[in-house]
This record gives structure tokens, sequence and C-alpha cells, in this order.
């Protein structure tokens, strides 16, 4: 454990033993990045609601501010930066505001932090989530805080939410990453894998049932690789593909999903748990990253584009109407445009039905970041991910298209942000499809898919 501090040590109290000593105060919460930073924010509201806090809908008037980082590229930082000179106007118009940063970007730059924005109460990392009301404590009664610890501290489970969504939820799995990704920081700022017992995950996913919850996403940064440090009986250990089946069995739960899978750890026992569990949707994230064999060596991926493909076309013959998504980084250092042909090749080959594409950000404290004698220039990688980006959005256009006609059971995420007499919903493949009525969140509804757009579609109730 490191532990940096500003003053005084901070007193430690029982959680148990703690009565609600903010009655009436509120607090507002930004999150930056992946749904694993959704869920830690989920995490620190049920901790704030616990002290009698309640959720504000703007940091204007709020006692307590807190900033969940990502540090995965470049543009987080520049909009953690920006969004804290924001916030020091509110703090010198109400210095009793509370300002608190924590995640990812507090794990790694926690000096850079107190540097950049010194207005900061409590900077705290991604592993002492649990830790936040003895810090907003420390930070009122004696000033500044910066605390970080290198190891896990809390287990998820240990720890109240306050859920943004009562149908839908989010269950921690694994944490931490062992892979050296070398375009990746999340190893450096999450730390190596700790899974959860599966005992523990199907009772959670069981007291969620109980609570209304319909849908759920296991979270892991290597979902395959769950279980992996564990030991049953000192000899078994569970894999993933076996929580799959156990979680499907939990009886309320209609829709499984999870994220992310690892190209390199992927395997067929998993399709098939996929292919035989029903409440496990149809839906697969599979991070291409690159369709360049050489580059994805520098990248240290752990397989190339022909296994990658293999992998891909065993889980579609395997998993009937799956959806397919990846991620794509352009630009990656020394990538040549042979390499990026390469990456079109596949791209064009495994026709996603949607795909996150990034240009490479070079992060400090990766190994990537140390090859800028390789580093491609920024016009060429715009040009390169221009075409990307238009290839792919083709082929998820088609992709949808072939959806038209089709009736599908999706479920109602909440009204339109442009209509509110429309909803949208998701089918089980994870795409949107726009319904028109008003039902409320939660809804299961039977559309016929009459309209495709490239990111969504259009349905009529059938």
């Amino acid at each position: 454990m490191s532990l940096t501090m500003l003053a005084s040590p901070v007193r430690k109290e029982p959680r148990s033993t703690r009565e609600p000593r903010r009655q009436g105060q509120t607090y507002y919460i930004r999150t930056f990045g992946c749904q694993m930073n959704e869920h830690d924010s989920e995490r620190i509201a049920g901790l704030l609601e616990s002290d009698g806090m309640a959720r504000t809908a703007s940091p204007t008037g709020a006692d307590l501010v807190f900033v969940n980082t990502c540090t995965i590229r470049e543009n987080a930082d520049n909009r953690l930066y920006g969004n804290l000179g924001q916030l020091k106007v509110l703090k010198d118009q109400r210095p009793d505001m509370l300002l608190v940063v924590g995640g990812c970007a507090a794990q790694k730059d926690r000096e850079l932090v107190r540097e950049r924005a010194p207005w900061v109460d409590v900077v705290m990392g991604t592993h002492n989530l649990g830790r936040i009301l003895d810090l907003m404590d420390h930070a009122q009664e004696w000033g500044g805080v910066t605390e970080i610890y290198e190891s896990l501290h809390d287990l998820p489970s240990q720890l109240p939410t306050r859920r943004e969504s009562q149908h839908s939820a989010w269950v921690t799995v694994q944490l931490g990453c062992n892979n050296t990704c070398t375009f990746c920081i999340v190893p450096a700022v999450r730390g190596p894998e700790v899974s959860r017992r599966p005992g523990e995950i199907v009772r959670e996913v069981e007291q969620l049932v109980s609570e209304g919850v319909v849908e759920v996403t296991l979270l892991g940064q290597n979902i395959d690789t769950y279980g992996r440090d564990l030991a049953l009986n000192g000899r078994r250990r569970p894999i993933f593909a076996e929580l799959l089946r156990r979680v499907g069995e939990v009886r309320g739960i209609r829709r499984i999903r999870f994220t992310s899978p690892h190209p390199a750890d992927f395997r067929e026992n998993v399709a098939r748990a996929m292919a035989e569990t029903e409440a496990v949707c149809e839906q697969l994230h599979l991070p291409l990253q690159s369709g360049s064999d050489r580059i994805l060596a520098r990248m240290h991926r752990g397989y190339n584009a022909e296994r990658f493909l293999a992998r891909l076309a065993m889980a579609r013959d395997t998993i009937d109407d799956l959806t397919v998504s990846t991620d794509i980084i352009v630009g990656f250092p020394g990538e040549t445009e042979e390499d990026f042909e390469d990456t079109l090749a596949v791209v064009s080959e495994a026709r996603f039905d949607q795909a996150f594409m990034f240009i490479f950000s070079p992060r400090p404290g990766t190994a990537a970041a140390g090859m800028n004698d390789l580093f491609v220039d920024p016009d060429v990688v715009k040009r390169r991910f221009q075409r990307l980006v238009e290839i792919q959005n083709r082929i998820s256009e088609e992709r949808n298209a072939e959806m038209v006609g089709r009736r599908v059971e999706v479920l109602v995420e909440g009204p339109s942000r442009k209509d509110p007499r429309v909803v949208k919903s998701r089918t089980r493949g994870g795409k949107i499809v726009h319904v028109r009525g008003e039902f409320p969140p939660g809804t299961f509804l039977e559309a016929e898919i009459t309209v495709a757009r490239r990111h969504h579609m259009i349905g009529e109730l059938y």
C-alpha cells in the first residue's frame, strides 16, 4: 500500500458503527470512461447515500462533487483538467463544497492531479472506494488529502450501491488484468486479476432479481480468464463458461451480457455456454485492435489476424444471430500503409455490427509511449481513421438492414431524448431500436424492424 497524506492521518472508523452524518446534504457525480468506472460511481453513490446525502442533477449547489476519472486516452485527461478548471469557479464561490477526484487518473497521476488542481480536497484511487466517507471527514477537519492504495482494499460486494437503472445492473466478477498490452494502462491502475467467488456472484444476482432487476452485465477487464486465481477444494478452478451457466440458472434473470473477453482467451466452451444458456444474450464484444500481425505482436495481443477470424467464425457457427462489436486502434507506433490495409481487410471480412474506433494515444507508463521514434504522422493517421470509419459505417448499416422485417424482443431503457413519444429499447444483441409509444423502463416488447439506420433501427409493435 502507498499512502500519501497532506495533513494528519485519516481516522478510521468501522463502517458498521458509523451513523449518517450528512443528512440533507447533496452530491453530484461526474463519470468518465468505461462501464467499470460507471459501476464504481454507483458504489460511491451508495456510500454517500448511506451517509444521508441525496443526489442532485447539477454540481451547482452540491455539497460534494465527485469526479470519477479515466486515463485510457489522452483526451480523457484533457477533459478531466478542463472539468476541474470549471469546478474551480464553483469552489471559489462556495469554499465549503467538497471536491473529490477518484478513478484511474487519480490512481496513476496522484501528484499531477494535486499539482494541476490544488483546489481539489480529496484525491483517491481505484482500490479504496470504501474510504470516501473517512476521507471526506478528514478533508473537512484537517484539509486536503491524497490516499492511494496499490492493491484492492474493498471488494465490490462489500459496498452499497445506488444504481442508475432499476431493471438493469452491472455485476463485477473480476478486477484487474494480468495482460501486458503495450498500449494499455489498465494493469497499472487496476492491478492484477482478482476473481470473486462464483457463489458470491450468484447471491448478488439473486438479490438483484429480488429488487426488480431482469438484466445483468458481468464485468471483468479480461473476463475469459475469470477464476484462474481461484481454487475450489484446493484443486478445481471455476471457469467463465460455468459462471455463465450458473448465473443463467437464477430464476427471474432474462438477459445476461458480459464484457470484455480477450480474443486470445475466448474458447468454444464459452461460446457453447452462450448458445445453451437461454438468458445469455447473443452479443459478443471481441476487441481486434489491429488486423496486422506485425502490429498485433508489437501490441502484445497474443493472437494474429487468422486466429482472431477463426475464433470469430467459431462463435458465429456456435451462436445463432450473434451480434459482434470490436475495438480498433489506428496509428499504433510503426503502423505502415500495408499494416493499415491489413486492418481494413480483416474489418471487411469480419463484418462487425459495430466498432469503437480510436486514434492511438500514448499513455505515460505504457510501453507504447516509449515508441516515440515510431509514431505515425498525425495527418496520415487522420486520413486512415476516416477511411476506416467510412468502411465500418457502411458495414454497420448493411448489418442493420438485414434486420428489416424481422420480429425481435426488445427491452425498454427509457424515453428517446429527441422525442418523448418514442422509447429507446435494445435487442438481445444489444442493438438500439426506437419504438413509438410510452412504456416504462424494464418493459419487454415485441417489435418488427421497419427501418435500419447506421447506429439504430426503428420498430413497430408487433
